[in-house]
């Protein structure tokens, strides 16, 4: 990446609940945002396309939910159609990221913080993309990743 300071928004996708938290570059650090619904599995996109011209990100990224073992499970297909979607709907680059044991962190967070109100979706989003930072970081060699 280059020195120049990039916004990211990363999703937690779900069939009923997608969780979106915002991330950028420099510190590595990710915030939860909100919970947009799906109806019938399909997202609001206008949720979405709302929050992508709010936040004008350079990136986003899509947890991918996969079993233990790393295998595909029944939502991986349909994360994988979200992304798909996403990137042609906002023309950014989408990146997958391993999401596996996202929504169980996300729930110790909030018990440990006393504050279940908005639940486990954005800080799912959160993790995935602090998990997507430190990835990049071991894969470029940086120190402290």
């Amino acid at each position: 990446m280059t020195d120049r300071t990039k916004t990211l928004i990363a999703f937690d996708f779900g069939e009923k609940r997608i969780g979106i938290a915002i991330g950028q570059t420099v510190t590595r650090t990710a915030t939860p945002l909100e919970t947009v619904p799906a109806r019938g599995t399909k997202p609001d996109w206008n949720a979405i396309d709302r929050l992508i011209d709010t936040w004008k990100p350079d990136a986003l990224v899509v947890g991918l939910p996969l079993n233990m073992d790393g295998t595909d499970q029944g939502i991986t297909v349909r994360a994988r159609r979200f992304a798909n979607r996403l990137h042609a709907r906002s023309g950014l680059p989408v990146h997958l990221a391993d999401e596996r044991l996202s929504t169980r962190e996300a729930w110790t967070r909030l018990i440990e913080s006393g504050s279940r109100r908005d639940g486990p979706d954005p800080v799912a989003a959160q993790i995935i993309l602090e998990g997507w930072f430190a990835e990049r970081d071991r894969s470029e060699g940086l120190a402290g990743g």
